[in-house]
Formats: C-alpha cells, sequence, structure tokens
C-alpha cells in the first residue's frame, strides 16, 4: 500500500474534484454534436481533442501523482514527476478549447501554444517520473 503525504492527498483530492468540470464539459460536446450549439468542423474536433486529453491526461496524473510516492526524489523534480502530467491536463485541453473559441472559426488562434507547452510539460513530468522511478 502506498503511503500518501499530505501534499499529494491534497492534489488527489483536488484534481479528482475536476472531473465534474470535464463533465461539464462533456455535457457542452453533445450539444455541439447534435447541433444545439453551433460550430465549424474545425471547432468540433479541437473540441473533442480537449475533452479526450482533459480526461485522459488526469486520469494518467492521478497515477503519477501514486507512483511518484514511490521514488525518491526531491524537490523540484518530485513535483515534476508528480505533477508535471497534471499541468498537461490544464495546459493542453486549453489549449484545444481557446484556440477554438470564436464565431464560425476555422482555424486556431494564438491559444494554441498552450498545446505545445502542455506537451513539454507532458514530457518532462513523465522523464522525471520514469528517471525517479528506475533510480529506486
Amino acid at each position: 500500500m502506498i503511503e500518501l503525504s499530505d501534499a499529494a492527498r491534497t492534489t488527489a483530492g483536488i484534481v479528482a474534484l475536476t472531473v465534474v468540470a470535464i463533465e461539464a464539459g462533456g455535457a457542452f460536446l453533445l450539444r455541439v454534436q447534435s447541433g444545439r450549439e453551433p460550430a465549424t468542423e474545425f471547432q468540433r474536433s479541437f473540441y473533442r481533442a480537449g475533452h479526450a486529453h482533459a480526461g485522459v491526461l488526469v486520469t494518467l496524473g492521478l497515477v503519477c501523482l501514486l507512483l511518484g510516492e514511490a521514488t525518491t526524489l526531491t524537490g523540484f523534480w518530485r513535483w515534476l514527476a508528480q505533477t508535471g502530467v497534471l499541468v498537461a491536463a490544464i495546459l493542453m485541453p486549453a489549449g484545444f478549447f481557446f484556440s477554438a473559441v470564436g464565431r464560425a472559426r476555422d482555424k486556431p488562434n494564438r491559444s494554441v501554444y498552450l498545446l505545445g507547452a502542455g506537451a513539454l510539460m507532458l514530457a518532462a513530468g513523465v522523464v522525471a517520473l520514469g528517471v525517479g522511478l528506475l533510480q529506486g
């Protein structure tokens, strides 16, 4: 059994509550897909991608948070290993959603750069965690 630190337990609790926001995003996506919310094909695809990334990355982020407790990492490296994916879970869906916002948008706006920032955090987080786990 993994013993969670207070910080990990608090973070996990907050992240678990964000699932309600992901559900709200799913309800919005259903309105878009049913035609009750106007959207271009580009917007539909970016909204779907944002919703999918949110769900998958929150789940992966919780796993990383737990696995990070099994490492000997400290300081910044422990933070990165345990929360890098969770930061990506904010940045990447935000990049998809915010870059598609606007009437009849058919290409992303500047918010699309959040996708790159999120991808960097995702990579950094899983690499830090992987190295930490391999170190013992």
